[in-house]
Protein backbone atom coordinates (compact mmCIF):
# COMPACT_ATOMS: atom_id res chain seq x y z
CA UNK A 1 0.00 0.00 0.00
CA UNK A 2 1.77 3.15 -1.03
CA UNK A 3 1.16 6.47 1.01
CA UNK A 4 -1.46 9.42 -0.58
CA UNK A 5 1.21 11.62 -1.17
CA UNK A 6 3.08 13.31 -4.39
CA UNK A 7 6.56 11.04 -3.59
CA UNK A 8 7.89 13.71 -6.41
CA UNK A 9 6.88 16.37 -4.13
CA UNK A 10 8.62 14.71 -1.25
CA UNK A 11 11.64 14.26 -3.64
CA UNK A 12 12.01 17.69 -4.59
CA UNK A 13 11.48 19.24 -0.94
CA UNK A 14 14.52 16.54 0.39
CA UNK A 15 16.86 17.14 -2.44
CA UNK A 16 16.05 21.06 -1.98
CA UNK A 17 16.31 20.95 1.93
CA UNK A 18 20.20 18.45 1.51
CA UNK A 19 21.55 21.05 -1.14
CA UNK A 20 21.23 23.75 1.72
CA UNK A 21 22.36 21.29 4.52
CA UNK A 22 25.67 20.76 2.11
CA UNK A 23 26.31 24.14 0.95
CA UNK A 24 26.07 24.90 4.88
CA UNK A 25 28.10 22.61 6.53
CA UNK A 26 30.76 23.14 3.41
CA UNK A 27 30.85 26.84 2.83
CA UNK A 28 34.36 26.86 4.06
CA UNK A 29 35.52 24.42 1.47
CA UNK A 30 33.87 26.20 -1.34
CA UNK A 31 34.94 29.40 -0.41
CA UNK A 32 38.90 28.20 -0.72
CA UNK A 33 39.42 28.40 -4.57
CA UNK A 34 42.28 25.66 -4.46
CA UNK A 35 40.21 23.41 -1.80
CA UNK A 36 37.01 24.19 -4.47
CA UNK A 37 39.27 22.94 -7.37
CA UNK A 38 39.74 19.28 -5.46
CA UNK A 39 35.95 19.03 -5.33
CA UNK A 40 33.96 16.57 -7.26
CA UNK A 41 31.13 18.18 -9.70
CA UNK A 42 28.34 16.69 -7.37
CA UNK A 43 29.54 18.28 -4.22
CA UNK A 44 29.76 21.53 -6.50
CA UNK A 45 26.78 21.13 -8.11
CA UNK A 46 24.68 21.03 -4.46
CA UNK A 47 26.78 23.22 -2.76
CA UNK A 48 26.18 25.88 -5.43
CA UNK A 49 22.37 25.17 -5.75
CA UNK A 50 21.78 24.53 -2.03
CA UNK A 51 21.32 28.34 -1.39
CA UNK A 52 19.36 29.13 -4.60
CA UNK A 53 16.91 26.25 -4.01
CA UNK A 54 15.53 26.74 -0.93
CA UNK A 55 15.93 30.62 -0.43
CA UNK A 56 12.55 31.66 0.26
CA UNK A 57 10.82 28.44 -0.35
CA UNK A 58 12.37 26.87 3.16
CA UNK A 59 9.25 26.92 4.75
CA UNK A 60 7.24 25.41 1.99
CA UNK A 61 10.15 22.50 1.93
CA UNK A 62 9.52 22.14 5.80
CA UNK A 63 5.96 22.37 5.24
CA UNK A 64 6.45 19.08 3.24
CA UNK A 65 8.56 17.95 5.69
CA UNK A 66 5.72 17.65 7.95
CA UNK A 67 3.05 17.06 6.09
CA UNK A 68 4.94 13.50 4.79
CA UNK A 69 5.18 13.04 8.54
CA UNK A 70 1.63 13.01 9.32
CA UNK A 71 1.08 10.66 6.48
CA UNK A 72 3.57 8.01 7.68
CA UNK A 73 1.96 8.52 11.16
CA UNK A 74 -1.60 7.68 10.21
CA UNK A 75 -0.13 4.96 8.40
CA UNK A 76 1.21 3.92 11.45
CA UNK A 77 -2.08 3.57 13.33
CA UNK A 78 -2.58 0.58 10.98
CA UNK A 79 0.29 -0.91 10.53
CA UNK A 80 3.71 -1.43 13.03
CA UNK A 81 6.09 -0.86 10.19
CA UNK A 82 6.97 -0.13 6.82
CA UNK A 83 9.11 -2.21 4.64
CA UNK A 84 10.95 -1.19 1.34
CA UNK A 85 13.60 -1.60 -0.60
CA UNK A 86 17.40 -0.10 0.99
CA UNK A 87 17.52 0.48 -2.70
CA UNK A 88 16.79 0.59 -6.10
CA UNK A 89 19.88 -0.83 -7.71
CA UNK A 90 22.26 -3.87 -6.19
CA UNK A 91 25.51 -2.73 -5.68
CA UNK A 92 27.62 -1.21 -8.98
CA UNK A 93 31.27 -1.27 -9.86
CA UNK A 94 33.37 1.27 -7.80
CA UNK A 95 34.64 2.67 -10.80
CA UNK A 96 30.99 3.97 -11.81
CA UNK A 97 30.43 7.65 -10.39
CA UNK A 98 26.79 6.83 -9.79
CA UNK A 99 24.32 5.06 -11.45
CA UNK A 100 22.98 7.73 -14.41
CA UNK A 101 19.63 5.33 -15.35
CA UNK A 102 17.70 2.80 -13.48
CA UNK A 103 15.30 0.43 -14.99
CA UNK A 104 15.54 2.41 -18.33
CA UNK A 105 14.71 5.23 -16.27
CA UNK A 106 17.62 8.44 -16.51
CA UNK A 107 18.76 9.86 -12.87
CA UNK A 108 18.31 13.37 -13.40
CA UNK A 109 20.63 13.62 -10.30
CA UNK A 110 23.41 11.50 -8.41
CA UNK A 111 21.13 10.95 -5.53
CA UNK A 112 17.95 9.16 -7.24
CA UNK A 113 18.88 5.96 -7.70
CA UNK A 114 18.67 6.12 -4.04
CA UNK A 115 15.69 8.25 -3.97
CA UNK A 116 13.99 4.95 -1.81
CA UNK A 117 15.18 6.11 1.43
CA UNK A 118 14.07 9.50 1.18
CA UNK A 119 10.65 8.50 2.59
CA UNK A 120 12.76 7.84 6.50
CA UNK A 121 14.92 10.34 6.54
CA UNK A 122 12.77 13.32 5.58
CA UNK A 123 9.65 12.10 8.47
CA UNK A 124 12.73 11.29 10.80
CA UNK A 125 11.96 7.85 11.40
CA UNK A 126 14.57 4.99 13.08
CA UNK A 127 15.28 3.05 9.89
CA UNK A 128 16.70 -0.67 9.66
CA UNK A 129 18.79 -1.63 6.86
CA UNK A 130 18.52 -5.86 6.64
CA UNK A 131 19.95 -8.33 3.74
CA UNK A 132 17.24 -9.35 1.83
CA UNK A 133 18.93 -12.09 -0.68
CA UNK A 134 21.26 -12.12 -3.54
CA UNK A 135 20.39 -11.20 -7.20
CA UNK A 136 21.28 -12.86 -10.21
CA UNK A 137 25.09 -12.05 -10.23
CA UNK A 138 25.24 -13.21 -6.65
CA UNK A 139 25.24 -9.05 -4.84
CA UNK A 140 23.66 -8.55 -2.10
CA UNK A 141 19.50 -6.96 -1.84
CA UNK A 142 18.47 -5.32 1.20
CA UNK A 143 15.43 -3.88 2.64
CA UNK A 144 15.02 -1.13 4.84
CA UNK A 145 12.58 -1.33 7.93
CA UNK A 146 10.70 2.15 9.35
CA UNK A 147 9.33 2.34 12.52
CA UNK A 148 7.24 4.90 13.76
CA UNK A 149 8.52 7.83 16.22
CA UNK A 150 10.35 6.23 18.81
CA UNK A 151 10.30 3.29 18.09
CA UNK A 152 14.01 1.82 18.15
CA UNK A 153 14.23 -0.74 20.59
CA UNK A 154 11.31 -2.63 18.69
CA UNK A 155 12.64 -1.75 15.53
CA UNK A 156 15.62 -3.49 16.47
CA UNK A 157 13.72 -6.44 18.12
CA UNK A 158 11.99 -6.85 14.38
CA UNK A 159 15.79 -6.54 12.62
CA UNK A 160 17.20 -9.49 15.21
CA UNK A 161 13.82 -11.42 14.62
CA UNK A 162 14.21 -11.24 10.63
CA UNK A 163 17.57 -11.99 10.90
CA UNK A 164 17.28 -15.02 13.07
CA UNK A 165 14.74 -16.04 10.26
CA UNK A 166 15.76 -15.30 6.86
CA UNK A 167 19.75 -16.42 8.02
CA UNK A 168 20.67 -13.70 5.03
CA UNK A 169 23.38 -11.97 7.29
CA UNK A 170 25.53 -15.47 8.39
CA UNK A 171 24.71 -15.96 4.44
CA UNK A 172 26.48 -13.26 3.57
CA UNK A 173 29.42 -12.93 6.17
CA UNK A 174 30.13 -16.71 5.63
CA UNK A 175 30.30 -15.87 1.60
CA UNK A 176 32.51 -13.21 2.46
CA UNK A 177 34.83 -15.03 4.69
CA UNK A 178 34.80 -17.66 1.95
CA UNK A 179 35.87 -14.85 -1.10
CA UNK A 180 39.14 -13.78 1.34
CA UNK A 181 40.62 -16.62 1.44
Amino acid sequence: MLPDFDLELLWRAWIDLRSFSVAGANAALYDDPQKRALLKPEALWEMERGPRAVGHGYLCRRKVRSSWYEVLRRLYERYDFVVLPAAQVFPFDAELDWPHAVGGRSMDTYHRWMQTVVGATMAGLPALSVPAGFGPNGLPAGLQIIGPTQSDKALLQIGHAYDQASGHARCAALCWADSTL
